[in-house]
């Protein structure tokens, strides 16, 4: 913490991350009662997929900037331009430049309709939605309520988890994934008590991020470190601080740490949450990526009961930040599972 909050004030320069973020076509709409902010990178390649990548908390589009060149301009990049996608990257409703939420209610159903008006408003019909942490969940739903619209699911955290009282739950479970499902609740044990206080206090929280920025800083940055695969190194070994840093901006500049925050208690409230009971099922064909340093690595036996599961991929590293931790093996991955089911 002291090395990072040296770094923020001696160092870190948020004018060269402006510029960056300033490189993208970037819009700011009203959707629903709500403002949104979202980068659109159309792809050069005139017959690109469309694709909406959503992030999390405590992530942003900060989370995307390292893989939306390779994505939409492959060519560019070493890659096939017949791999190219249109790339937009939304700030949920309540982070970032999307600005504080103005209403109640705002949960994780009504951003996946948030979403789909976005990719209408865009001209895109037909799209593949692509999401971690929050993100993962709301393009669930977008695979329920949106499934004529999307070509594919690809997430990186697969909610589809049985009752503990289902006698079923455990069938087809393998030996590894017991194995895996354990490494990641050693990753969460004594870390959940911010769940608990985004599900019910937000706002009380609120008062204190957004007063202090090493406050938020410690808030947010605890964990990065205990949610990225930083094997043997170090955080910064995996995740450039300036990187870090701009994501913090991206909350402090414009005081949406309690919004954000708000999202985790709007959809325990409407039963939208990830820990909340699901049991519909997305027919949409799904592809998933289990890294190996993520906080769920749900059983593909779990995630068959829930999805239409056409595509699975368990790289070597990656944790929760997949897109900011391994960019080269993101960027493959999901062109990967985009070329089965354009």
């Amino acid at each position: 913490m002291q090395w990072f909050t040296r770094y923020w004030l001696e160092r870190y320069d948020w004018r060269t991350a402006e510029a960056e973020l300033n490189g993208y076509e970037q819009y700011l709409t009203d959707v629903e009662g709500e403002q949104v902010h979202l980068l659109h990178v159309r792809s050069p390649e005139p017959d690109a997929t469309p694709l909406v990548l959503l992030h999390g908390w405590p992530g942003s589009v900060v989370e995307f900037l390292d893989v939306v060149g390779p994505l939409s301009d492959p060519a560019a990049h070493g890659g096939d331009a017949s791999d190219a996608f249109h790339v937009v990257v939304p700030s949920m409703p309540g982070y970032g430049f999307s600005g504080p939420t103005r209403r109640a209610g705002v949960d994780a159903n009504r951003v996946a309709d948030v979403v789909a008006e976005i990719m209408t408003r865009l001209g895109y019909d037909r799209f593949i939605a692509q999401g971690g942490d929050w993100g993962a969940v709301v393009a669930r739903r977008l695979g329920e309520a949106y499934a004529d619209r999307l070509l594919g699911l690809h997430v990186t955290m697969l909610f589809s988890v049985p009752a503990a009282d289902d006698p079923t739950g455990m069938d087809g479970v393998t030996d590894a994934d017991l194995v895996r499902l354990a490494a990641g609740a050693s990753r969460v044990e004594d870390g959940l008590g911010y769940l608990a206080i985004q599900s019910t206090q937000p706002d009380t929280l609120a008062f204190a991020l957004n007063d202090s920025p090493v406050g938020l800083l410690a808030w947010i940055l605890e964990k990065f470190n205990r949610w990225t695969d930083i094997g043997d190194g170090t955080l910064t070994d995996v995740v450039a601080p300036d990187r870090l840093l701009t994501n913090i901006m991206l909350y402090w500049l414009t005081g949406t740490a309690g919004s954000a925050a708000r999202l985790y208690c709007e959809s325990e409230r409407a039963g939208t949450s990830a820990v909340s009971t699901w049991t519909g099922r997305v027919e949409v064909p799904t592809g998933h990526v289990n890294y190996p340093g993520e906080l769920l690595q749900a059983p593909r036996a779990w995630g068959e009961r829930g999805y239409n599961l056409v595509y699975w991929s368990e790289p070597s590293r990656g944790g929760h930040f997949a897109a900011m931790e391994q960019p080269a093996l993101f960027t493959d991955d999901l062109r990967a599972f985009a070329r089965l089911v354009r």
